[in-house]
């Protein structure tokens, strides 16, 4: 793979988080959603910490039927009305937010 392609295939990347009470279904709410809108799960990460559910999850939007801003939103709202929080940021700025 070229650098280039490295690059393209990097800039679709998008880190999403997960975080609330657990309950039964969330993996599955979020991944179908995901599959709604063409979005393919490269590596996803779950835990559950003292009863509340946390996942990570990095995605490719190369085909995405949406741009990353209504996909957020989409997620967000619809997290909002079972209680959780779903973050979506692009790994450029959650690298840069997360550097030490």
């Amino acid at each position: 793979m070229s650098i280039n392609d490295q690059k393209k295939e990097k800039s679709n990347r998008v880190i999403i988080t997960v975080v609330g009470k657990d309950q039964i279904g969330i993996i599955a709410w979020v991944t179908g959603r995901l599959a709604e809108e063409s979005v393919n799960v490269l590596d996803i990460s779950q835990t559950i910490l003292q009863g509340f559910f946390t996942m990570i999850m990095v995605v490719d939007l190369s085909q995405a039927s949406h741009s990353l801003g209504d996909l957020s939103a989409k997620l967000s709202k619809e997290a909002e009305e079972r209680g959780l929080k779903v973050t979506a940021q692009h790994e450029d700025v959650f690298a840069f937010m997360h550097r030490i």
